[in-house]
């Protein structure tokens, strides 16, 4: 409910039980209801794991709630995260607005990863060739034409396994990264995600990296270092998007809520926070690091 409203005339509930539907109720009453009432929600599952694709993993998405067909969006989340977090949930419900079948995929992620598992865990999310595929599972759906395109978007270990998407499937079109590097601490992961070692070129990779993001080497020159070779482009300063939307950007401190622009900046207090409290910048902005920028960039690279 529309807190203002609330406050300036009561619930809604007694609002109505008291007067009748005038012009004027029923715009606020309008005011009330899901705000994406354009979109309808689905599950699904596919099979994935770290080597073999064996192991049922789940998939919930929305769409556009009409009968045409729609390109399709694919999110994962993050090492040890809920693959339904707040995070891959408004990702999700922001594509599925722009008008995609857009859905967030869980997969093994207790635990990070060196290429060769990275590798085949993305492969079982988007090898087309296989029946029991998430890609599968998703572009099989009625409302779903992936011919119109695939984009990607995942947050650390997910964005990875984005990165790596376009290996096994050539409808990726464009993929936006959130803390995404070339090295996890022990895990050296250029080899495979770094520009010219994978399929996806280099104009459309959209990385988003905070300046202090630890993986990242903890500063911002370190992070700006990481995010050149992951992106395969070099600039000084902060920002190195291209005419295209594509390339990097480091978020800064002092533009997120809690002040540290880490690894997970997009939470309202940093990794080590509730991971459904967003921050609000991130969710509601529109700087070029913020999450509505980053749909729309996808959002240029599929027919609709």
């Amino acid at each position: 409910m529309n807190k203002h409203l609330f406050g300036l005339f009561g619930p809604l509930s007694t609002l109505v039980r008291q007067a009748a539907i005038t012009p004027l109720l029923a715009a606020l009453l309008a005011l009330a209801l899901p705000a994406h009432a354009g979109t309808s929600d689905f599950t699904a599952s596919y099979k994935g794991g770290s080597s073999s694709c064996g192991t049922t993993f789940q998939i919930k998405g929305k769409e556009p709630a009409d009968q045409a067909r729609h390109p399709v969006f694919i999110y994962m989340v993050g090492t040890s995260d809920s693959y339904d977090n707040a995070q891959a949930m408004a990702a999700v419900q922001g594509m599925a607005d722009r008008g995609y079948v857009a859905a967030t995929i869980a997969y093994p992620n207790a635990a990070m990863g060196y290429c060769n598992t990275l590798m085949a865990r993305s492969k079982c999310i988007f090898d087309p060739s296989s029946a029991q595929s998430a890609v599968a599972a998703l572009c099989s759906r009625s409302q779903a034409d992936c011919s119109k395109g695939i984009v990607v978007g995942g947050f650390s270990q997910g964005a990875l396994l984005g990165i790596l998407s376009r290996n096994f499937d050539s409808r990726v079109e464009a993929v936006y990264a959130s803390g995404a590097h070339r090295n996890y601490i022990i895990y050296n992961v250029n080899t495979c995600v770094g520009n010219g070692n994978r399929a996806l070129p280099q104009d459309r990779l959209r990385v988003i990296n905070g300046e202090n993001d630890l993986y990242g080497g903890g500063t911002q020159s370190a992070v700006r270092s990481s995010s050149e070779a992951v992106t395969g482009y070099q600039c000084t300063g902060t920002s190195c998007l291209q005419p295209n939307g594509s390339g990097w950007r480091l978020v800064l401190k002092s533009e997120v809520q809690d002040g540290s622009a880490d690894h997970c900046y997009l939470r309202a207090n940093g990794c080590l926070s509730n991971q459904n409290s967003l921050d609000s910048g991130w969710l509601t902005g529109s700087a070029a690091w913020t999450l509505n920028a980053n749909l729309d960039w996808l959002s240029q690279f599929t027919a609709h």
